[in-house]
């Protein structure tokens, strides 16, 4: 008889991960889905990258680096935190890893005892929670809303912190909402955080690049708090390089340390070929990602603009990632053939069974009156999706 552990056990399959499968096996039965699940650029990575990696392998550099990242890498790295940040990074206060996950989950299970807890404004990123759940931690949601732009306030905050809190995780441009923190309200949780001296910031901003309201913020900004702030980066979404595999994480150096030598006993060095192609990405400057930061904005339009059609469905405008996180608790009580729509998880299976069209239920991300749908694919794929989610919905009574 099978045995699995109990800390397997405990945490959930990726809800995104799992849309995407099904999607793809409702694919290979030769039905026509339209997979708008996964938070994937459509675009292809840069040339310069691409070049990078290619010449990289011809030079045959296919061995070991350093478990952190060759050394010129991290200090291209801290080049870029300081030139689009102004965060002053050393190479030695930088890992990079196997993606931003990994990253994420080295600096949680580094930093948080079975016990700790941990602030997660809601809706999260669906990995906080079961990456927390490996570490025993103990998740605090700090729940938000659309009419708020879904982001957490300093007042929250305040409210939730207890001798036990050690960290505060969240992401800016926020995935799943699209939510960008402006400079003021980081400071006002910076505010916050000061006043608690054993408490750390996770701040993912792996969607840095694809911001739409200027320049990006980061939390370590602030120096009164540089000292606990966890930076996490990657090239997975700015640079359309998924696949790739290559995650940043910038922070304290003995909490980099730390990092190391947790990433030196699961997977060592990330792909060296990935390395080399992240130094060329790391090297470009700013705008030369503004291209698919434009084009996401034109669908991002498009997609609020044929939603308003959509009946049930209400909505905020996100300023920043792919995203539309729209509400549809409007929905529940309705109902079509043998569907009835109690929560947003319904929803989704009606929508992927009836309009062919695959979304990630908001359960996934904290609120099951939610649906996040990725909009980081072609304007015709969109207009297609959208049209078959709303020939669905009107047909439920």
């Amino acid at each position: 008889m099978a045995h699995l552990s109990d800390r397997i056990n405990l945490i959930s399959e990726s809800q995104t991960i799992a849309m995407a499968r099904k999607s793809r096996e409702l694919k290979a039965q030769g039905i026509d889905i339209i997979s708008l699940s996964l938070g994937e650029p459509d675009f292809a990575t840069p040339e310069v990258v691409k070049q990078a990696a290619i010449k990289a392998i011809n030079d045959n550099f296919s061995y070991y680096t350093h478990v952190s990242g060759y050394l010129e890498l991290r200090q291209a790295i801290a080049h870029k935190f300081k030139r689009d940040n102004g965060l002053d990074y050393a190479a030695d206060d930088i890992v990079v890893s196997t993606g931003a996950k990994q990253s994420i989950a080295n600096a949680v299970l580094c930093i948080i005892n079975p016990g700790d807890e941990v602030l997660i404004p809601a809706p999260f990123w669906v990995s906080y929670l079961e990456i927390l759940k490996l570490a025993g931690g103990v998740p605090v949601i700090i729940d938000t809303d659309i009419d708020n732009d879904f982001k957490v306030t300093a007042e929250q905050l305040k409210k939730h912190i207890t001798p036990k809190t050690r960290m505060m995780m969240f992401s800016t441009p926020c995935n799943p909402t699209g939510s960008v923190y402006s400079k003021q309200e980081l400071r006002d949780i910076a505010d916050v955080v000061k006043q608690h001296d054993e408490l750390y910031i996770m701040s993912d901003e792996i969607y840095e690049h694809i911001n739409f309201v200027g320049g990006h913020e980061s939390m370590a900004q602030f120096s009164d708090i540089k000292d606990r702030v966890i930076t996490i980066n990657g090239v997975s979404k700015g640079f359309a390089m998924t696949g790739w595999r290559g995650g940043i994480m910038a922070a304290p150096r003995w909490i980099a340390q730390a990092c190391d030598k947790m990433q030196g006993q699961f997977t060592s060095a990330t792909c060296s070929i990935t390395q080399k192609a992240m130094e060329a990405a790391m090297m470009l400057p700013a705008e030369s990602t503004h291209y698919m930061r434009d084009a996401f904005l034109k669908r991002r339009d498009l997609v609020l603009e044929l939603m308003k059609d959509i009946k049930g469905f209400k909505t905020n405008v996100p300023q920043g990632a792919f995203y539309v996180y729209p509400e549809v608790s409007a929905l529940f009580g309705k109902k079509y053939e043998s569907y009835t729509i109690n929560n947003a998880t319904d929803l989704s299976m009606f929508l992927l069974d009836v309009a062919h069209v695959a979304l990630v239920p908001g359960a996934a991300f904290g609120d099951d009156k939610y649906i996040r749908f990725s909009y980081a694919t072609s304007e015709d794929k969109l207009i297609e999706a959208l049209k078959r989610m709303k020939e669905a919905i009107d047909k439920l009574v």
